[in-house]
């Protein structure tokens, strides 16, 4: 057998694993969240990384982890009623500490990250029942495969909440695109920035809320991040960037979750090394191209 048969033999056995696995529903499930969980974070991924708001991501999901913490302790089933109102809270706190000159914005996140995520490992270890402690917290800091195991009620949850996500972007792209460049002028022009930057701060509670499944507390950000930077590295027009990021995003997540299944490795943590692999790449391309950077109005 010659080495080009040994290539296509491997390929089709390949192609065949994927297709038998895109036959069962808990893998259509979570190509499903995993993608709009994807899209979701990039979107507002581009503005919080020019911004320099980049570890809010990291901040919130301490935040999320503490609160499912509180939720597994008192035997919460539905921990998204406990999780997701803290964190939005957390959220509008950290907005409002960014902006106070005595607490800059980069320690508020400090603060709140390393507070959140102490206590609630505090807490898992005084009051939890469960026999596994160890486990259960490096589960949620890291992810596993609860996103293999989504009911349908979860993924419709999480299609309505994407929908609301995606429909904010795109119906407040223009004052958006304003606020991320130049606040200041946007609210001498009579841009109401504070709501919203009150209202971008909820919807990225949603979207780290939403990525706890996929990736964990402690890999959230590199959906955030990673999609935007590796977009910035090759182009330089805001929409340009935004739609890239995207792009990458959705890609890497269905690269990542694929590669996870076949070869047996952590979700999150395969998604991530994708993401972190595609932006090696474009830092190469854009370093050959002159490192372009985001310069120009969409």
């Amino acid at each position: 057998m010659s080495v080009q048969d040994v290539v296509n033999y491997d390929m089709q056995e390949i192609l065949d694993t994927l297709l038998m696995y895109l036959s069962r529903p808990f893998v259509q499930y979570a190509l499903i969240v995993g993608v709009l969980i994807a899209l979701c974070s990039s979107l507002l991924g581009v503005s919080l990384v020019l911004k320099r708001f980049s570890f809010v991501g990291d901040g919130l999901s301490h935040v999320a982890f503490g609160a499912m913490c509180i939720a597994q302790v008192i035997g919460l089933s539905k921990n998204m009623f406990i999780i997701m109102p803290v964190t939005i809270i957390a959220a509008v706190l950290l907005l409002r500490f960014g902006q106070n000159t005595k607490v800059k914005g980069d320690a508020a996140i400090a603060m709140v990250s390393v507070a959140a995520l102490a206590f609630g490992y505090l807490i898992i270890n005084l009051f939890s029942n469960s026999g596994n402690v160890a486990g259960d917290v490096c589960t949620s800091l890291f992810g596993s495969t609860s996103i293999l195991t989504l009911k349908p009620e979860e993924v419709w949850t999480c299609v309505g909440l994407s929908i609301v996500v995606v429909l904010f972007f795109v119906l407040f792209y223009n004052r958006i695109f304003a606020i991320t460049f130049d606040e200041g002028f946007s609210r001498a022009v009579g841009t109401k920035a504070d709501l919203h930057n009150f209202t971008i701060a909820v919807v990225i509670a949603v979207v780290i809320v939403l990525a706890m499944k996929l990736v964990g507390s402690l890999l959230i950000s590199a959906l955030i991040v990673f999609p935007a930077l590796s977009a910035m590295r090759l182009f330089n027009s805001f929409k340009t960037v935004t739609i890239a990021s995207a792009i990458f995003s959705v890609v890497c997540t269905v690269i990542g979750l694929f590669a996870s299944i076949i070869i047996g490795t952590p979700v999150g943590a395969t998604i991530v090394a994708i993401d972190v692999i595609l932006f090696a790449i474009c830092f190469v391309i854009g370093l050959c191209k002159g490192g372009l950077r985001i310069g120009k109005a969409c």
